[in-house]
């Protein structure tokens, strides 16, 4: 793909456990990893300063099947953990493609991530480093999600990429169950939160809205698919403020 000017000059890129485990059932996908590694290179050769939440589900749901019994905050606490796994794994793939990547957990790790300063994340990324955010929020009855949207407004990001698995974008129905179901190339905050599209829990949704952050969606098995977005290209689904410019 020939290089083009990035839109935006900074962007926290929210991943999925499920985005890494491509067609596997379970765990990490190695050529999804290295896959995602090698976009993100790309990414930052644009001069762009990129975040990353990682989620657990391909290890562990809070509220899935494996939890099933146990405490709820137990259990998430159990999900961070899961997070913390993936953010390794990726930190590990950034690195053998020679950026140099910090990671900081929001439950303290010491022996294996910083823990999470506002101010360091911050300057690691002026310095020209990838940040992997871990652990989520480091609260119980959080998703990922809501970690991804908290940490796009405290570092000032200017864009929220939401990569989801075999999913290319905002659905009106659920498209790997309704071949007929219509994508929506452009939403506002507003249609979306109308139309109860689930595009991510409603508190994360509900924080973007609220502070502007616009949010796009795309299949992160799309080639080249990170660089098209913060590149402005028309992938997925752009949803933004009803007065932004899209």
């Amino acid at each position: 793909m020939a290089k083009h000017k990035a839109k935006y000059k900074r962007i926290l890129l929210k991943m999925s456990g499920e985005a890494l485990m491509g067609k596997k059932g379970f765990g990490i996908d190695h050529d999804v990893l290295i896959n995602v590694a090698r976009q993100i290179k790309c990414v930052c050769e644009l001069g762009v300063e990129v975040a990353i939440v990682v989620g657990g589900g391909n290890f562990w749901r809070g509220t899935g099947r494996q939890a099933a019994g146990m405490d709820r905050a137990t259990a998430d606490y159990a999900g961070m953990l899961a997070t913390i796994i993936n953010a390794l794994a990726l930190q590990d793939a950034l690195e053998s493609q020679g950026i140099t990547t910090r990671t900081q957990s929001a439950i303290t790790i010491q022996a294996i991530a910083e823990p999470y300063i506002r101010r360091r994340a911050i300057r690691h990324l002026e310095k020209g480093r990838a940040v992997i955010f871990a652990g989520g929020t480091g609260n119980p009855y959080m998703t990922t999600d809501t970690a991804a949207a908290l940490r796009a407004i405290e570092i000032g990001a200017e864009v929220l990429l939401v990569a989801k698995n075999k999913v290319d974008g905002v659905y009106d129905t659920d498209p790997l169950k309704n071949p007929d179901a219509k994508k929506f190339a452009h939403l506002t905050h507003q249609q979306a939160l109308k139309l109860r599209l689930r595009v991510m829990d409603i508190t994360a949704f509900s924080l973007c809205q609220e502070n502007r952050v616009p949010i796009i969606v795309f299949d992160i098995q799309e080639r080249n698919g990170i660089e098209r977005a913060i590149c402005g290209e028309a992938i997925g689904t752009h949803i933004y403020n009803g007065d932004e410019n899209d």
